[in-house]
């Protein structure tokens, strides 16, 4: 075996090589097999690169819109023309199938071309002669340093589509911690930003650290806001870290999302979609749909059909096109999905699919979880409440439509939630009572295009304003409003009041 590569932290525009004692393995997630190490980053080295953004974050803010809509087009093209690459190594890292690990790379690519329109997005508002002479306008004016903490299960969507495109358009300048399982994706990414996109140097900055080093982004004053996505502990303690330091804060946390599914859904169609959205990424992902609440009715023929289908799916290589069913991340979260699978026998839930002990020949040393359904979950089994991150799939049974629709609103998590349903009134009744905050009717991922928030509810979301859409606009600006008047012969001799002309009777 020859030399792994060890890879560098990025500080104004330039890759540097790290001083720290501590490196983290990024693995191929279909052989095991070690593509590079990535730096533990010191905090001489995390400082250097907020000092990097601090310094271009002036002319980088004061360049007109049309100037920043420009490199954003320019650097749209940039992902186009890369799509393949990009895809291709983030199915390694990660160990999405290429179709997936395709729609990580255009989902990075979407909510930049929503960044294009930020002339018209970003607008203010304005009125003249407010009150006899006063004219007030406000303004979007850019926050500053933002900090974007990133997770392993989306290397390109979620740094280079929730937090950096929307952040420097709005005239921001951005640190990245890359997660340590998957960064070579988004190292990547920021090569060609600087290289073929010829974005001003530290504009972006990137490193990998551990929790101990990242701590610098919530107390550290010239960090304006902090993104973040991962579990729900973190993000709680994100979140009143920073925002006690005075800093925005969003924290898009854990999920546990769950569907309805009633008696009149199309069956075929329903089961389609749950393979689609459960065992899709190997469930690793926050809009996964791991849970279905399912009429009593119907739920015998539905598990059995799902129990069919799930086994027709072909698990392999991410990076063999025939594969629908990739590896997780690595070895340890392997052991974590295994663990769960355990836990939820132990707790008496049935074992319809068991995806644990799966070999791929040619891949043994991958990190393989087939598919896994558990029947007969009830209420109380951690294994139908907590984030399990992994392909597993939990039926729970319901008498109706109103028990299903209590069960899933008594779980403190509330990203997404969806309905199968031909019912006009139940799927509307859904619509206005469940607690998700993404919400589908016979969509079982529903994740909203970049021109709306990502909008999770609870114990999934920290914060004011989300990612994407307006709210992202908003998170990453703040209000100026200016009130002005100008002197005429009549107002010179004017008797200023208490409220210098703005109130008037």
């Amino acid at each position: 075996m020859g030399t792994v590569e060890r890879k560098g932290y990025c500080a104004s525009g330039e890759w540097k090589k790290s001083k720290t004692q501590k490196w983290m393995q990024v693995t191929n997630s279909s052989t095991g097999e070690v593509m590079a190490e990535v730096p533990c980053c010191t905090v001489e080295e995390v400082n250097e690169a907020i000092a990097s953004a601090e310094a271009a974050f002036p002319s980088w803010s004061r360049m007109s819109l049309a100037k920043r809509t420009q490199f954003m087009f320019q650097w749209r093209n940039v992902l186009l023309e890369h799509l393949e690459e990009l895809t291709l190594l983030c199915s390694k890292e990660l160990g999405k199938n290429l179709d997936e690990a395709k729609g990580d790379i255009l989902k990075a690519i979407e909510p930049t071309e929503f960044a294009c329109s930020i002339s018209y997005s970003s607008q203010g508002s304005a009125s003249l002669q407010v009150t006899t002479g006063f004219d007030t306008a406000t303004y979007r004016m850019p926050l500053g340093v933002v900090a974007g903490i990133v997770p392993f299960n989306f290397p390109a969507m979620i740094p280079w589509g929730w937090m950096v495109p929307l952040a420097i358009a709005t005239g921001n300048t951005v640190v990245l911690k890359a997660a340590s399982f998957t960064p070579l994706t988004s190292m990547r990414i920021l090569e060609l930003f600087y290289k073929e996109a010829g974005f001003p140097k530290g504009v972006v900055n990137l490193v990998t650290c551990s929790r101990t080093e990242a701590e610098i982004f919530l107390t550290d004053p010239r960090i304006r806001a902090v993104t973040f996505v991962g579990t729900t502990d973190v993000g709680k303690h994100i979140y009143s870290v920073a925002a006690a330091n005075g800093k925005r804060v969003q924290a898009q946390c854990e999920a546990k999302n769950h569907a309805l599914i009633l008696e009149d859904c199309d069956l075929e169609s329903t089961v389609n979609a749950i393979i689609n959205s459960t065992f899709g990424c190997a469930g690793m992902r926050c809009m996964a749909l791991p849970v279905c609440v399912v009429q009593e009715s119907i739920a015998d023929r539905f598990v059995a059909l799902l129990k069919e289908k799930a086994q027709k799916m072909t698990i392999g290589c991410s990076y063999d096109p025939a594969t629908k069913l990739g590896p997780v991340v690595n070895a340890k979260h392997k052991q974590s999905v295994c663990n769960w699978i355990q836990r939820g026998v132990e707790e008496g839930a049935e074992l319809v699919l068991d995806g644990r002990d799966i070999v791929v020949p040619g891949y043994e040393n991958g990190f393989f979880v087939g598919p896994t359904i558990f029947d007969h979950v009830k209420p109380g089994m951690s294994v139908g409440e907590r984030e399990i991150f992994g392909p597993v799939t939990i039926v729970k049974r319901v008498k109706d439509f109103d028990e299903g629709l209590a069960i899933m609103n008594a779980n403190p998590l509330a990203n997404g939630s969806v309905i199968f349903t031909q019912s006009g009134y139940y799927a509307r009744k859904f619509e206005l009572l469940t607690d998700g905050g993404m919400v589908g009717v016979n969509v079982g991922i529903p994740v909203p295009s970049a021109y709306f928030p990502f909008s999770g509810n609870k114990d999934s979301f920290f914060g004011d304003q989300h990612v994407l859409g307006l709210d992202g606009i908003r998170f990453y600006t703040r209000a100026k409003t200016v009130t002005k008047h100008w002197y005429d012969e009549a107002s010179k001799n004017r008797q200023v009041g208490t409220w210098e002309g703005v109130v008037e009777r």
